[in-house]
């Protein structure tokens, strides 16, 4: 997942409330206005609104209304069968059949339909579409298939094999089947994640076109056009099959370019929603917003990546210094009033798998990590360039790292905090950064795994994956792939804590805190339900 957003002014106002005409028996028409959309502020996503094609917070939050998976996500994370699917079943965890629940249609009225599925996932997995949830099929037979071959420079130097993965087979209308190159047990949980949603025959008509107005099969439709640094209405789908259906008639996701912005206009009544407040505003947020502030346990994990492909950043001893440099729990009480805790794993909390104490090099010693970094012949001359989107709340505590750094180290910090999430997600992909860069990721389905394999494993380095480190390891690609395979849940958690053992000992990234999400709404909101992943679940709303 992508960083939040950030800056100095909302960078759009409200959607006017629609106005509409009524008649009674013969009588005059008398206007009546519908009820306002509950609005919730937003960054700007990072990408036009394509399932495939996001995998950060502010889109998937806009995506989440409009679209129904094939299995859901309940508030806490347990995986939920009041999906599309009727089933998702496999005798070997190789090869898995879908069977598909009638009567669900696209907001164009089309039907949803195996070959829905099937289509989007070859789209998404086909490395010319440049589909930032690739990844996501990588296990799918085939997928390599789909993969143009690259030059010694690692860029593209010819078109793949094929456009369609041969792991995926239409069988009628409401059954597919999924063949995997190798056993993965917990295949059904991933499917409610945002790359696996299901496309109309209209994406691939106009997908430019489409990503400025998705047409999906969830409980709201979308209402005009996304508008960059303004946002989306989407409107209650009244023809929605699933057992979501909402409670408001509407809701507008409006864009902020800092969440400070959004704080004070929701203070002022300008905005209903804040699904993540500042981090300045955490010591009052309960005060301001008196029945209308929320603490909720998140899967929110924010860390700093390390560009291993910097040569100042490759000798994992400079690593290791960095992340015993820095005191984690005087930031998390000074900068976020206890309201963030100190990570010590890389798997949060709330999730099955994680453990106390994982990370070693995760507790302040000022003195070993000076050892270390001499040892590295590290140049203490030169700053350390420390990167973060703007538009996030980030500043305060990024600062407090490199005030850190600079007390505990002797070296200065430079402060790289400029670039907007649509500029800044570019540098990370590319190999852009300079130095350790601010990195938040939220789980996008409920398993240890997704908190190490899309992150760190070879194949998930991008265009395919979020990999931003570009960190590679074949012992841990191979601990998590026997992970994948492992017939039970204790089983596979078990090799996936090795894999984070051989993850926390090369430090491509220096784990910071584990969040617990801060929300606030007004009083036009009288329920409001944030999951786990720290996502309003917009089916839940009721307003005054």
């Amino acid at each position: 997942m992508t960083p939040n957003t950030r800056s100095l002014r909302a960078a759009g106002a409200a959607l006017a409330g629609v106005v509409l005409l009524s008649a009674c028996s013969g009588a005059a028409a008398e206007q009546a206005k519908a009820p306002e959309p509950v609005s919730i502020a937003i960054g700007e996503p990072v990408s036009p609104l394509v399932p495939g094609n996001t995998t950060e917070e502010y889109g998937t939050q806009i995506l989440e209304s409009l679209w129904t998976g094939l299995v859901e996500y309940g508030p806490d994370g347990a995986v939920e069968y009041t999906g599309v699917a009727k089933s998702v079943d496999s005798e070997d965890s190789v090869r898995w059949t879908v069977h598909l629940r009638d009567g669900w249609t696209f907001h164009d009225g089309t039907p949803v339909t195996a070959a829905s599925f099937v289509d989007a996932w070859n789209y998404t997995a086909y490395s010319p579409n440049a589909q930032s949830g690739s990844y996501y099929f990588a296990n799918v037979e085939g997928y390599g298939d789909l993969q143009a071959p690259l030059d010694a420079k690692g860029e593209p130097a010819g078109k793949p094999a094929a456009t369609e993965m041969r792991g995926l087979e239409v069988v009628d209308d409401t059954t597919f089947t999924v063949t995997l190159n190798a056993p993965f047990a917990q295949f059904p949980v991933t499917l409610g994640y945002n790359p696996f949603f299901p496309l109309p025959q209209s994406f691939f008509d106009d997908p430019e076109a489409f990503g400025r107005k998705p047409i999906g099969d969830g409980p709201f439709r979308a209402d005009g056009e996304f508008r960059p640094d303004e946002g989306i209405t989407v409107r209650a789908y009244d023809q929605y099959a699933g057992d979501r259906v909402p409670s408001v008639d509407a809701v507008e996701f409006r864009v902020y370019t800092d969440t400070e912005t959004a704080y004070t206009d929701a203070l002022a009544g300008n905005v209903d929603v804040v699904p993540r407040i500042p981090a300045d505003a955490s010591g009052t947020a309960k005060k301001d917003f008196a029945g209308g502030y929320m603490e909720t346990p998140a899967s929110g994990f924010t860390f700093l990546g390390l560009p291993l492909y910097q040569e100042r950043y490759a000798d994992p001893r400079v690593r290791q210094a960095l992340s015993m440099a820095i005191d984690r729990p005087t930031i998390a009480k000074q900068i976020f009033s206890g309201t963030r805790q100190a990570a010590d794993s890389v798997i949060p909390p709330v999730v099955d798998g994680h453990r106390d104490g994982a990370c070693t090099y995760c507790t302040l010693d000022v003195d070993r990590a000076n050892a270390l970094l001499d040892q590295a012949g590290f140049d203490r001359s030169q700053p350390i360039e420390l990167w973060f989107n703007s538009g996030g709340g980030n500043d305060a505590w990024v600062e407090a790292v490199g005030n850190q750094l600079r007390k505990n180290l002797g070296v200065e910090y430079v402060l790289k905090g400029d670039l907007a999430p649509p500029e800044y997600g570019p540098l990370l992909f590319s190999k852009g950064m300079t130095g350790p860069f601010r990195m938040g990721w939220a789980m996008d389905y409920p398993s240890p795994q997704n908190f190490l394999e899309p992150l760190y494993s070879t194949q998930s380095q991008p265009p395919a994956g979020s990999n931003t480190s570009f960190y590679s390891d074949p012992q841990f690609d191979s601990l998590v792939t026997q992970g994948n395979a492992a017939t039970s849940g204790k089983e596979a958690i078990g090799f996936y804590n090795r894999a984070e053992d051989v993850l926390l000992e090369d430090m491509p990234i220096i784990p910071l805190f584990f969040d617990v999400t801060q929300s606030v709404h007004s009083a036009h909101v009288t329920k409001m339900v944030v999951d786990v992943f720290g996502r309003v679940d917009t089916g839940s709303l009721r307003q005054s």
